[in-house]
């Protein structure tokens, strides 16, 4: 059995949620999956326009949109600047450091993170059911030019 990219399961996931797979949208999300990195919506749109020049930035936004409500996509927004996207990985829980001068995040994942969360719920008898964890600091680039 061919496991099933994250590509295929993210579509699966919009058609079982009654979006219709247009081309504009199966663009976005292969662009989002070919990222390594988190991508504003101007970025985004300029990895899609190098594919599909039919899509403007209004298209990029809609698909987002539609993606964060689904939380299909990790949006994260740092100081009121614009917010950057990242396709989330099933199976793949990811926190982030985030620069607070130039606004670069970076994903890392820890397992003293996730004992920190099972011990959480032990002792305050809460049922976890996900979290959110975000450093903020200077990357050694804002370092470096201070």
């Amino acid at each position: 059995m061919t496991p099933v990219s994250i590509e295929q399961t993210t579509l699966q996931a919009l058609r079982r949620e009654g979006y219709k797979l247009t081309p504009q949208r199966r663009a976005v999300i292969k662009a989002l999956v070919d990222s390594p990195c988190h991508l504003t919506p101007a970025q985004l749109h300029a990895v899609v326009q190098r594919e599909r020049s039919d899509v403007g930035l209004v298209t990029i936004y809609r698909a987002l949109r539609v993606l964060a409500d689904l939380h299909m996509v990790c949006e994260i927004s740092v100081d009121g600047r614009q917010p950057t996207y990242f396709l989330r990985r099933p199976q793949e829980h990811h926190h982030h450091l985030v620069c607070s001068c130039c606004g670069q995040v970076v994903d890392f994942t820890s397992q003293d993170v996730e004992r920190l969360a099972h011990r959480l719920a032990k002792d305050t008898g809460f049922k976890i059911e996900g979290h959110v964890l975000e450093f903020t600091g200077r990357c050694p680039a804002c370092q470096a030019s201070a």
